[in-house]
């Protein structure tokens, strides 16, 4: 990853909390959250079903239900967007960030040439003519893999594999050359070695557009190598943020080690039982008064279930921590292994 950073930053979120009301009741989604990202950086955001992360992409980009409500700042480039009109605010974000869904099958219209649905974007934020809409659509085709551009423009998304229709996704999501891009989760629909696939045209395209990236997914091997911050989520609260490598290597919240164990690794006997984290989410109607992962965790004491933890710092600059009882600062030869994965 590029290490070169600026002092402001493109996306930041400050004590972003979100609610939504239920028929079971109001619905504490997020709370609290605070994180950045810099210019020419990678950020990973990771975490169980159900931790909050498609809430927290789609309050970023406007596109949450309507009745969540968003307390908090939402900054684009210093821009709190909670303050803009709601077409203000969709033209800055249309012109400025560009998403990877999680699903092609259904993000891509069907009766639509998928050549059109990458210029959409294009002709409404850059004002571009067929002509010129047409030809960037082509490049990007090109960019992401698609042998013979100029004729699968015309194709319908039916006419191609799930793996390609992911790379006209992420076509789509770069025809106005965002200076952030969001994969939300994007590989989950796909094949492993696709998977790997699309990862790498990502990384690859950060590094060539010199553009910020958010990496959303369960799955830690997807962050490990490819990002250089990662947050980690769990009922909807940050447990752990910090540089990806240091946390990998390091972690401290229980919740994060208990993520990193339940990865497979290579060098375990064939037919070894994975490790599983015991217990379920909490239930965002009812939020515990203490930490939300208190009543899975091993650890806990008195005072994890009466007391949320704040955020405390490491040891390693920028790595940050919300646990009252955290693991000790030793390196894990277990976990560092993962901090490697290219």
């Amino acid at each position: 990853m590029d290490a070169s950073v600026t002092s402001r930053a493109i996306l930041s979120c400050s004590n972003m909390t979100c609610e939504l009301d239920s028929v079971s009741g109001p619905l504490n989604i997020l709370h609290d959250i605070n994180f950045s990202i810099n210019p020419r950086r990678a950020l990973g955001i990771v975490g169980e079903s159900g931790a909050g992360k498609s809430m927290l992409v789609k309050a970023i980009m406007g596109i949450a239900p309507r009745s969540l409500r968003i307390h908090g700042k939402i900054e684009l480039d210093g821009q709190d967007l909670s303050k803009l009109r709601p077409k203000v605010r969709q033209k800055l974000i249309g012109r400025r960030v560009g998403i990877v869904f999680q699903n092609p099958m259904t993000s891509l219209n069907p009766f639509v040439q998928i050549g059109r649905q990458i210029e959409d974007s294009g002709r409404v934020h850059l004002r571009l003519n067929h002509r010129e809409a047409k030809r960037r659509a082509i490049e990007l085709l090109s960019l992401v893999g698609i042998a013979d551009p100029e004729d699968c423009y015309d194709y319908y998304p039916h006419q191609f594999s799930g793996g390609m229709k992911q790379r006209i996704m992420i076509a789509a999501a770069l025809i106005c050359e965002p200076d952030l891009l969001i994969a939300d989760e994007a590989t989950t629909a796909l094949d492993v070695t696709v998977q790997k696939e699309v990862l790498d045209l990502l990384q690859t395209i950060q590094a060539e557009r010199q553009m910020s990236m958010i990496l959303v997914s369960h799955n830690l091997g997807v962050v490990a190598g490819r990002t250089d911050e990662i947050l980690v989520l769990y009922g909807g609260s940050v447990v752990e943020y910090g540089p990806t490598a240091e946390v990998f290597r390091n972690p401290r919240h229980r919740y994060t080690e208990a993520l990193l164990s339940a990865m497979p690794r290579m060098d375990q006997p064939a037919h070894t039982r994975l490790r599983t984290i015991p217990g379920q989410p909490p239930n965002l109607t009812s939020r515990p008064k203490g930490c939300p992962f208190a009543p899975r965790c091993p650890a806990a004491q008195a005072k994890c279930h009466e007391v949320m933890p704040t955020m405390s710092p490491a040891l390693a600059p920028g790595h940050r921590f919300a646990c009252h009882f955290p693991l000790p600062e030793i390196a894990r030869p277990v976990i560092a292994e993962f901090a490697n994965v290219q």
